[in-house]
């Protein structure tokens, strides 16, 4: 009964992050729609059935506290003071005076327009805007909330607590008691206690403003306290230009086309191409960081990854860059819009009897090069890897050269459902969530590859997810306990495979026999209360298994003849 329970509970999840993606779709296309509004009531009550684990408390009356500080951090800074947000595409406001805003966590153009208008410019596909959808959505559920406490009756009477925390929000200087009293209040609006609002307000602290997390809730609140008595509904816009272009790969083909044309430019498009998608720092340091930092006693390996890791050390950092680009790394900052920068390694101009590959110093590769590419975002993934692995073509449509592609080896970070918080996953395919898209491939690193490392290793299969911010408890457990055996949940893996089989088995752009590679790295666990992604980033505790990876990545396109 236990069992039949727990898959009545995954089908209801599955039905609710259906609903979702379509009212989403639909949404878009209709260009607006006021989410705290009948427009928005499918969102409402599909999240609220979803109980996605990173928004932790979304269905009780106490605001959230851990979801909300997930979400300000990946949405610019001022969004709560806004009541019009307008997706748009590139089109062109970054010529103008006004600034651009890019929130610390999500790399994303946005724009201030004036008090009322924020502009969030989308130039990562689809994913991007069932992102921002649905932590925009939980914004407004949980100022809503705040609305409902502070909000006495029927005729508008507001409660006390709520006219002090304004008063505290319009003065320009608060000494420690007025912040500690603020908090307080705070506290009986939130639902929360005055330690865990404590908490909150320290995380939040910005150089922007120290009084931030007050200020963020005042703004929901009142925006909310607005539409309950005043009806001036908040409104999501999305642009003309948007809505034409999403989907035509305009950025990826841009992105792809001037990594190409840098390889014919420097006579470099006959080598071996191995690309990596990966991080901009972890290729860089194991092939250069020895050398460059040799005058610096380092203990171990790991010893001094984590001292370059570490917040701060820009020092040292730039010493390994300006040391990779002598010495045969070149780097290509984007300027395409994906944000998704470049690395060049050409192996012939490395000498790895200098790196953390002296071992195979021997293993020459005079006519082979990495192509490291940053971190790609859901379906952005198949954009971008799918225009790379195009052949390059001139003005009149003919073919100037095809890359020479001999391996694609794919280091990601995903929740893990059986380990924890640094544990490796190594599948064997990938599976395309609400679809019945499954991709099964030849994976060339194995469990084997990380035993003996100190490191936890989980083989099996990972879902590819519509999004970290739908993940429910029952679907996941579903998902690890069905004969799907899933050890994990990422957003893009589906996406690169699904270029890479059209490109080799479709379009004969690569060949057959391209070496795949896929190891990620946890960096949550959304089984387990208190390692969600909303309970704060790896710290050091990712450079073990990101070098590990890395490593072995590496050592087999040294090894391979």
């Amino acid at each position: 009964m236990i069992k039949n329970d727990h898959r009545r509970a995954a089908r209801l999840a599955t039905q609710a992050i259906e609903r979702l993606y379509i009212t989403m779709r639909y949404l878009f296309n209709r260009g607006y729609y006021k989410p705290m509004g009948p427009s928005g009531a499918t969102m409402r009550e599909s999240l609220l059935a979803l109980k996605p684990e990173i928004y932790g408390s979304i269905a009780e009356d106490k605001v959230e506290l851990n979801g909300l500080i997930y979400v300000l951090e990946r949405l610019p800074y001022g969004i709560e003071e806004c009541n019009t947000i307008n997706l748009t595409a590139d089109e062109g406001v970054q010529s103008t005076s006004i600034p651009v805003i890019i929130p610390p966590k999500r790399r994303r153009r946005c724009y201030r327009i004036d008090s009322d208008q924020m502009n969030i410019e989308i130039t990562r596909g689809r994913s991007d805007i069932y992102d921002i959808l649905t932590h925009l959505t939980f914004l407004f559920l949980e100022s809503h909330k705040i609305a409902k406490r502070v909000v006495l009756d029927e005729s508008g009477t507001i409660s006390k607590e709520w006219n002090k925390i304004e008063s505290f929000v319009q003065q320009e200087e608060a000494t420690e008691k007025e912040i500690e009293v603020a908090l307080m209040h705070l506290s009986n609006v939130l639902g929360r206690t005055y330690d865990e609002v404590i908490i909150a307000y320290r995380d939040l602290q910005s150089e922007q403003q120290l009084h931030r997390f007050i200020h963020t809730i005042y703004w929901l609140g009142k925006y909310a306290i607005d539409e309950v008595l005043k009806k001036e509904e908040r409104v999501i816009l999305f642009s003309p230009v948007l809505r034409e272009r999403l989907g035509h790969h305009l950025h990826g083909e841009v992105w792809a086309n001037n990594i190409k044309k840098h390889l014919l430019d420097n006579e470099l498009c006959q080598k071996n191409i191995h690309i990596i998608s990966a991080n901009m720092h972890s290729v860089m340091n194991m092939l250069y960081a020895k050398q460059a930092l040799k005058q610096i006693e380092k203990p171990s390996k790991k010893a001094l990854f984590e001292q370059l890791s570490e917040s701060g050390n820009h020092k040292e950092r730039k010493v390994v860059v300006d040391y990779a680009l002598k010495n045969g790394m070149e780097l290509l900052s984007d300027t395409s819009g994906t944000n998704i920068d470049v690395q060049i390694f050409d192996l012939s101009k490395i000498d790895l009897s200098k790196s953390f590959f002296s071992n195979h110093a021997d293993h020459i590769k005079e006519n082979d090069l990495l192509i490291v590419m940053d971190y790609a975002f859901g379906e952005q993934a198949f954009e971008t890897l799918d225009e790379l692995l195009k052949p390059l073509k001139n003005e009149q449509q003919e073919v100037v050269f095809k890359m020479k592609v001999a391996s694609i080896s794919i280091m990601g970070k995903a929740g893990v459902l059986p380990g924890q918080k640094g544990d490796i996953m190594v599948p064997k395919a990938h599976i395309f969530e609400g679809t019945s898209d499954n991709y099964p491939f030849n994976n060339e690193l194995t469990i084997e590859d990380f035993e003996g490392h100190g490191v936890a290793v989980f083989g099996g299969h990972m879902i590819t997810v519509l999004g970290t911010s739908l993940q429910n408890r029952e679907l996941l457990k579903y998902f690890k306990t069905s004969s799907w055996k899933v050890t994990g949940l990422e957003m893009e893996g589906a996406h690169y495979q699904k270029a890479i089989q059209a490109a080799a088995k479709l379009r004969g752009n690569i060949s057959e026999n391209v070496k795949l590679r896929y190891a990620y790295y946890a960096s949550d666990n959304p089984l387990e209360t208190g390692s969600t992604l909303a309970s704060g980033g790896l710290g050091l505790t990712g450079v073990k298994p990101t070098y590990l990876i890395t490593e072995k990545i590496i050592a087999q396109i040294l090894e391979c003849k």
